[in-house]
């Protein structure tokens, strides 16, 4: 019997309040996951769930069982790491938590780089333009953009990207090549909702930084919407330039009024206090580090 996989199942099905979402991060099928926390019951010879067609909740055997065992398993995980440490190569599951622009544009590139390099590491990867936190969801790493709260957290800023108008080649054909922030009014502005806020475009017009309203013609509330709409030549798109990076590259996209470019947003990756920065979390900071600079993103 697998007395340790059994816990371990019984803990994630408790955390997660579900054994298929169990079954799935721990990569087993529900019917075996089913079997191990079965299997557990009888060993200790309590019922740990009350299940239900809908739902299985923790009895309150199980809820006893459920405090102790988490904090074993912590214990056990945290020695796991400490071998880690000794080998000083990385090594074990790396979380990962990115706002959906990160992801696509550094995050999956990175993760190719890191994962070829590092034989002995996996990674779950989450993307989610609502910060989490960290310690509850059991994340190593999480990266955001943009001004940060104070969160008691490590955080260490890796650059700082530029936002800046583009525009597809066909748009600008059609349209005409706006020469100034006046000319933006005669221009299809696509508008970008985050968190139930339009955001407005910060421009650079001689010596005054002007706000401008998107034309609200096509709202959107996902970054990587936005650039595919600009891409089909929908209308102009005001946005940080790493996400437009691959497609001005490609000719898809070129930029307008380069000059009139003002804001700058910090990208920072946070992760938990601790004494010692695991080998998995200092190596996987310093590919994306590279992968920043690759795609053009300043310091």
């Amino acid at each position: 019997m697998d007395r340790l996989g059994n816990i371990e199942a019984f803990v994630e099905a408790a955390e997660l309040g579900s054994f298929t979402l169990a079954a799935e991060r721990l990569r087993l099928s529900p019917s075996a996951l089913s079997r191990r926390v079965a299997q557990l019951e009888e060993e200790l010879g309590v019922r740990l769930f009350n299940r239900t067609t809908r739902a299985v909740r923790l009895s309150e055997d199980g809820r006893a069982f459920f405090e102790r065992s988490r904090g074993a398993l912590r214990e056990l995980k945290d020695a796991q790491e400490a071998m880690s440490r000794l080998r000083e190569r990385p090594a074990g599951l790396l979380r990962v938590e990115a706002p959906s622009i990160l992801g696509r544009h550094v995050i999956l590139p990175a993760l190719v780089r890191y994962t070829s390099r590092y034989a002995d590491v996996q990674v779950e990867l989450t993307l989610r333009d609502h910060p989490s936190d960290l310690v509850s969801d059991g994340i190593d790493l999480a990266l955001r953009l943009g001004a940060l709260e104070d969160s008691g957290l490590i955080a260490r800023r890796l650059g700082r990207t530029r936002m800046s108008v583009c525009g597809a080649p066909s748009y600008l054909r059609r349209r005409g090549t706006p020469r100034s922030v006046n000319a933006l009014a005669a221009h299809e502005r696509l508008g970008l909702a985050l968190h139930g806020r339009l955001l407005p475009w910060r421009l650079r017009d001689g010596t005054k930084v002007r706000e401008l309203s998107p034309s609200r013609r096509i709202v959107v509330n996902s970054a990587e919407a936005l650039i595919d709409l600009a891409i089909d030549g929908a209308g102009l798109a005001w946005m940080c330039d790493f996400t437009m990076a691959r497609a001005r590259a490609g000719g898809q996209l070129v930029e307008v009024l380069a000059d009139a470019a003002c804001d700058e947003l910090p990208i920072h990756v946070l992760s938990l206090q601790s004494r010692h920065v695991l080998p998995k979390v200092r190596a996987f900071v310093d590919v994306l580090a590279t992968e920043l600079a690759r795609i053009g993103v300043d310091r």
